[in-house]
């Protein structure tokens, strides 16, 4: 995955119109500091673009991140015997959703985002997938369980993200994998991806997801 460029393009508040993006959006929820921030730094190759906090709640509206960027080099594609399709350059835009849970915000801000994020989900034409953040650490909290559970019910088929992988012990992970699972009643076969922001583990399987998901500019209108 080569990266040619990322840009903070539209920052939406509470009252803030959302944008009508030409490119594909993925979106990213979890709950307050579960690592999305942290992810997403890990998915574009930058070590602070998308700003990351300890202090829970600090994303506090949804940020547009549009990337542009390349699957294979020439190199890679001559190697490999690939397609030249896969040296063009592609955008999408990855959309950061505020943290839920822990954000220190009266109830009434807190409904506010809900209502926010819920418009976001439902009125997005470009949105192409959805992946919920959990910390593989722990069992899916009751909040975590909520916005799955939310997500499937609304139409959506949310790819779960196993956050803070170097937090753990290799011999941990299937375990906490499995718990993850059974919390939040995952179908046989769901996949879950540990991802790492420390070693970068999980980067390449995640991007294969969203270039799965992404509807090819070239053949829109066709």
């Amino acid at each position: 995955m080569i990266i040619k460029s990322v840009n903070l393009e539209t920052v939406c508040g509470i009252t803030s119109k959302l944008p009508e993006n030409e490119f594909s959006e993925f979106a990213f929820a979890g709950k307050s500091n579960v690592g999305k921030s942290s992810l997403i730094n890990g998915l574009i190759s930058r070590k602070a673009y998308a700003r990351t906090s300890a202090e829970p709640g600090k994303t506090q509206t949804i940020n547009y991140y549009k990337v542009e960027y390349r699957e294979k080099s020439q190199k890679e594609i001559e190697a490999q015997g690939l397609d030249a399709s896969y040296a063009q350059e592609k955008s999408v835009y990855f959309v950061d959703l505020p943290g839920y849970g822990f954000a220190k915000v009266s109830m009434e801000t807190k409904e506010k985002w809900g209502k926010m994020i819920e418009s976001y989900l439902h009125t997005s034409k470009p949105l192409k997938g959805v992946f919920l953040l959990v910390d593989i650490r722990h069992k899916p909290s009751a909040n975590d369980c909520q916005m799955f559970d939310w997500m499937v019910n609304s139409g959506f088929s949310p790819v779960v993200i196993a956050t803070k992988l170097d937090k753990i012990k290799r011999s941990q992970v299937q375990k906490q994998i499995k718990a993850i699972k059974e919390g939040l009643n995952l179908l046989p076969g769901t996949k879950v991806i540990p991802f790492s922001a420390e070693t970068k583990q999980g980067r390449d399987e995640i991007w294969e997801v969203i270039n799965s998901l992404r509807e090819d500019e070239s053949e829109e209108g066709v």
